[in-house]
């Protein structure tokens, strides 16, 4: 049974008119609205996830639960396929269970909180936040097992339950979920920043119903919905084609030694639809990879990348979504069966920007972006420090961002685009570790007419006994670069024990023993290039190659040959580029540095193609004697 919405008020609203420029003030005012609850949160929080990286995704919905303003896309939709119970004034709902809210979030360390917000009786808006918990129990310390076969070994499962009934916090269930969590003063402190975010939401909304009226501002929220509704039907029947296109990326491995594992999108329009159809994409896995993907998130996803590439000034929010039709096999790995593990669901998740940025440019070339959105990486250190206090470390690394059709992608950055990183001073003066190395790597970005963004070196060195964990991808497959760019550089992550000794590390990995003075360095992959790099400015790769971004010999993958004083050489310069056109032949829209096959059989004998890929491989293969890479 759906949920039931209690109202002492049942009279409709009344559909009026907004003149353009209320309606102006008041999309504005609910965007501020709904950056004053990212004030909240952050200047309130205490992991440093959430404090620092902001990991939490704010919105302010309409009375049916449709998004007018946010970041993430709609909760509700999923919220309402699996709640039955009682919606009532003064009531805040938590919920952290993919599986009970089709994948509104997809792990359980995602807190959603939900409230009604209400007036003279009747729902007129909703706030939701969620956030990103550092630990939520499990097996591990982060919550983010790769081991884990099922959803039981990632932590507390809490199905959405009124965490305040009618005003009134409940107690006994936040202490139990308290009870479960290692670090219950961050989780106190980060629940109580979400309810301040969503009490800001909704004063805000109460104001905004005093100024102008209860009447102006539903009909005001409807027709900013009905406006992005309008500007995406344009963009949708632009660009998508009837023709069908097709799409095939992967994520390389479970971290349990099968792999890799392919994703398969095709789209089409249909009239005023487009649909995407994800037939064909493998099998959930035995390992927590798989990604529960909410078709409403696919959506957001997609209205994120039309609306930044063709028109920054549409509101984003839910208006467009019956425009769209998502298709997802059940029992793939991106919508498994309960109780299929999903904790280390970000490697697919970011996988999904890239095969997105493939399908879309396909019938556009020239608005194509290559690859390198690829993952979102994941580092966990924890244990006791020397005076019996537990730390615990949960911190998002950055790549190379691919190179676009607007220019250079920035170099170690995050492809989210509200996500900051947790200051080295910050991890220095909280943690038992000191960075001695925070670089960009030279050459890892794609080589193109716009090169793809450098990927990130980060040195931990550790000053306490602990473990830790990596999660990470794009070891095996490359970033691929687009428009005669080419591909990036993979990831990889080196261990310098304090006896010398070195280690290449898994990308996916727990329960890492590390003792003081040990060195991990987790360096992450390069964006892919965009365009011809043959094309770009001679000048430009000079001025690259003095900044440490490129290095003299990756000069010459542009075709760019260097004096001793790092000046172009003009005329060898000209003759190698004539020389490397004539020998490459045709440019194809897509360059993959290699098929899954021919990758696989390099990193098992080829030790001089990026050498830190064949001894992670043969660990890889050595541990598990199984898989699809084998």
């Amino acid at each position: 049974m759906p949920a039931q919405v209690i109202q002492t008020n049942n009279s409709p609203f009344d559909d009026v008119s907004v003149d353009a420029v209320t309606l102006d003030i008041i999309e504005n005012a609910l965007r501020n609205a709904r950056t004053e609850m990212d004030a909240v949160l952050f200047r309130t929080a205490m992991s440093p996830g959430i404090r620092e990286q902001h990991d939490a995704f704010p919105m302010i919905a309409n009375q049916e639960g449709k998004m007018v303003v946010g970041q993430f896309g709609s909760f509700f939709w999923g919220f309402q396929q699996g709640y039955e119970g009682t919606i009532e004034e003064g009531d805040v709902f938590l919920t952290n269970d993919p599986y009970t809210c089709n994948g509104a979030v997809s792990h359980l360390n995602d807190w959603l909180m939900m409230m009604p917000i209400y007036i003279d009786g009747r729902i007129v808006a909703w706030g939701a936040m969620f956030g990103h918990m550092t630990d939520i129990g499990g097996k591990v310390p982060g919550s983010l097992p790769t081991d884990a076969a099922q959803i039981f070994e990632e932590g507390i499962q809490v199905p959405p339950v009124k965490i305040y009934r009618k005003g009134e916090l409940n107690n006994e269930i936040l202490e139990l979920i308290l009870r479960n969590c290692r670090l219950p003063h961050w989780n106190r402190s980060d629940f109580n920043a979400i309810v301040a975010a969503l009490r800001l939401a909704e004063r805000r909304i109460l104001e905004m119903a005093d100024r102008f009226g209860v009447d102006h501002l539903v009909s005001a929220m409807q027709e900013m919905l009905d406006r992005n509704k309008r500007a995406m039907n344009s963009i949708l029947n632009t660009v998508i084609p009837e023709k069908k296109q097709h799409f095939t990326d992967y994520i390389d491995d479970d971290g349990m030694g099968m792999g890799p594992y392919k994703v398969v999108c095709t789209m089409w329009r249909e009239g005023d639809t487009v649909i995407f159809d994800f037939e064909g994409t493998d099998p959930q896995s035995i390992s927590s990879v798989n990604f529960l993907l909410n078709e409403e998130m696919f959506k957001m996803f997609l209205g994120t990348f039309f609306i930044n590439l063709f028109d920054p000034q549409i509101l984003f929010n839910d208006g467009f979504y019956d425009l769209v039709d998502v298709r997802i096999p059940r029992g793939s790995i991106l919508k498994p069966i309960r109780p299929a593990a999903l904790s280390s669901r970000t490697h697919m998740l970011g996988r999904i920007f890239d095969i997105m940025s493939g399908l879309l440019g396909q019938g556009s070339p020239d608005a194509l972006c290559a690859a390198g959105f690829s993952d979102s990486p994941h580092f966990m250190y924890s244990g006791y420090d020397k005076n019996g206090e537990w730390y615990q470390l949960y911190q998002i690394g950055f790549g190379g961002i691919p190179g676009r059709p607007a220019g250079d992608g920035p170099d170690g950055h995050s492809l989210w685009p509200a996500f900051t990183n947790v200051p080295n001073e910050f991890l220095e003066a909280y943690f038992p570790l000191r960075i001695v190395k925070y670089e960009t790597i030279t050459d890892s970005g794609g080589p193109g007419l716009h090169r793809g963004g450098n990927g990130l070196s980060m040195g931990y060195q550790f000053l306490e006994p602990g473990e830790i964990s990596i999660h990470d991808d794009r070891w095996l497959t490359h970033p691929w670069g687009v428009n005669g760019g080419l591909p990036g550089k993979r990831s990889d992550k080196l261990m310098v024990r304090t006896n010398g000794q070195t280690e290449w590390m898994p990308s996916k990995c727990d329960r890492i023993k590390v003792n003081p003075g040990d060195t991990l360095y987790f360096n992450t992959w390069g964006g892919g290039g965009w365009g011809d790099p043959l094309e770009r400015e001679a000048s430009t790769v000079a001025l690259d190659v003095k900044r440490g971004l490129v290095s003299e010999d990756g000069a010459r993958r542009y075709g760019v040959v260097l004096n001793s004083n790092r000046s172009v050489n003009e005329s060898a310069t000209n003759d190698l580029r004539r020389k490397m056109a004539s020998e490459r032949g045709d440019i194809a829209l897509f360059n993959f540095g290699g098929t899954v096959e021919e990758l696989k059989a390099r990193c098992k004998s080829d030790t001089s193609l990026d050498p830190p890929v064949t001894p992670v491989f043969q660990k890889w293969m050595g541990q598990s004697g199984k898989g699809a890479a084998a």
